[in-house]
């Protein structure tokens, strides 16, 4: 009988144990699950005053390891960190004046500026963001809360997390740092980020061929902001037609010497093979030869450093590329949601553009490759590099988009050139995005490009009705063409319509 008792006793403490297994199964893949859909740091939420996450903490501890830190990439991970360059501090781009354009390298240093101020009473502000009308009284506000923080002999840290920055309008956050692009976007962290002591270097690689206003456009709006444009011209167009180097020549008779110091010129002096019969191996290639020549000539790289590759006629705002430089916290890889226009800023087409565009350079390197085309086609979670990046960082990584289909954080403007513009585009056009309409004779006919510019149409015959738009609206074009109206008036208004339309008190010329 007592051998009876004790096997059911066993039985029963066996059934227990395998219980008490299965629940601990059952919670450890909860917590996953939470930190997976919220992408931030577990033990990081487990901090939170709640009694019942307190307690599942301790359970975490022992059975998890995740890492409640942020990415830090090590500073040294590409080999150009390690090259000493004794170099004059004012110099950025180097090599002897007479050294070929497209031979020269490019050092990146930390950018000085002093973005965010410290108040007297502890509080870090975003200087762009901050109301100054509201700063004298919050002022003495912030200052009541240091006399009594002090006075209970409260550490010096805690005086941060009580002090607020006013914000002025479009500027979200604790440090007024977090534009309206950011904090309406689908940033799961959004709530979570810091500014960075440091800030990030900006990299950002373009193709040209002849879309010079736009050029201009770019770097009125991010010069500021980005650290080095590697912009790439190549003596063949898309097509395989050999092509002056007009941009080389420009940068030569000082037309763009405003921004010369941050550019970083890539020549490509060959055609891929099986670019004429397949044009997507030119497309691509052109990509893959921009971002691994000009990678490849920046000294200083480091790991968090951003990443951003764009087409010519694609422009992000300033403001979101200002934020992933400024702060830590984002994850990656980020796509920005871009304002869409045909021929001009007049013609707005319905929805947005999210392209994805950006990544740190160690997401860059580790699972694209050093390949920009990958990045574009988002294509990160198939690469072979993925799931081990992701755990070096310790987070969940999933991509977001800087903007909303309602808040544009870039401009598209597609075909936007005059009439002689468009017919260039034609004829240069790859041999893989059919169909090709430079093939077309009667396409090419001024008349006919003309007509597509006045009414909105397309190639295929096709008009649809596009929204009315108005200069004076909200993120209608890129505030450097505002400011220049009258000589980029081609692309504010359209120049073939004939009806003046009425609109909030003012006129403009538009086609209804």
């Amino acid at each position: 009988m007592g051998r009876s008792h004790l096997a059911i006793r066993m039985r029963i403490r066996r059934h227990k144990v395998f219980l008490l297994c299965l629940l601990g199964i059952c919670v450890i893949s909860f917590l996953h699950y939470y930190k997976a859909l919220h992408n931030i740091s577990l033990l990081q939420e487990l901090s939170a005053p709640s009694t019942h996450l307190k307690s599942l903490k301790i359970f975490s501890d022992i059975f998890w390891n995740f890492p409640a830190a942020d990415f830090r990439p090590q500073q040294d991970f590409h080999k150009h960190s390690q090259l000493k360059v004794n170099v004059d501090s004012n110099l950025i781009l180097k090599g002897p004046p007479d050294k070929k354009l497209h031979e020269r390298t490019f050092v990146l240093r930390d950018d000085p500026t002093p973005f965010f101020i410290h108040t007297k009473s502890g509080a870090v502000c975003f200087r762009e963001g901050i109301d100054m009308t509201a700063s004298a009284s919050h002022h003495r506000l912030l200052q009541q809360h240091h006399r009594e923080i002090k006075f209970k002999d409260k550490a010096i840290n805690e005086v941060e997390k009580v002090v607020q920055c006013p914000c002025r309008q479009g500027w979200h956050g604790p440090h007024c740092g977090i534009p309206t692009i950011v904090y309406h976007s689908n940033l799961p962290s959004k709530s979570k980020v810091t500014p960075r002591k440091v800030p990030r270097r900006v990299i950002n690689a373009i193709n040209i061929n002849h879309e010079f206003d736009l050029l201009h456009t770019r770097f009125h709006e991010l010069g500021d902001v980005v650290d080095v444009f590697l912009v790439c011209e190549s003596n063949f167009t898309a097509f395989g037609d050999s092509r002056t180097l007009l941009f080389q020549q420009m940068i030569l008779n000082g037309t763009f010497d405003y921004i010369k110091h941050k550019i970083l010129y890539v020549f490509l002096d060959h055609f891929p093979d099986g670019g004429r019969t397949d044009g997507w191996i030119a497309d691509d290639y052109l990509r893959t030869y921009l971002t691994k020549n000009g990678m490849s000539r920046l000294e200083g790289l480091k790991a968090d450093d951003v990443f951003i590759i764009d087409d010519a006629d694609e422009i992000p705002v300033r403001d979101g590329i200002l934020f992933l430089k400024l702060y830590d916290g984002w994850t990656e890889p980020v796509g920005i949601h871009m304002r869409k226009s045909l021929y001009g800023f007049y013609w707005r087409q319905f929805g947005t553009l999210n392209v994805l565009s950006a990544c740190t350079a160690a997401m860059l390197f580790k699972v694209y490759k050093g390949d920009g085309i990958y990045l574009r086609r988002r294509s990160y979670y198939s690469m072979s590099g993925f799931r081990e990046y992701e755990n070096s960082t310790g987070r969940i990584l999933v991509p977001w988009a800087i903007g909303s289909p309602v808040h544009y954080a870039g401009w598209h403007c597609s075909w936007c050139f005059k009439p002689e513009g468009i017919y260039y585009k034609l004829i240069s056009a790859q041999n893989g995005d059919f169909p090709r309409w430079g093939d077309y004779s009667e396409k090419r006919k001024m008349s006919y490009i003309k007509e597509l510019i006045r009414t909105g149409g397309w190639f295929d015959g096709s008009a649809p009705e596009y929204p009315p738009s108005d200069p004076k609206e909200h993120m209608y074009a890129p505030k450097y063409l505002l400011d220049n109206y009258e000589k980029y008036r081609y692309l504010l208004e359209n120049p073939y319509a004939t009806i003046n339309v009425k609109r909030n008190g003012s006129s403009f010329k538009g086609v209804i």
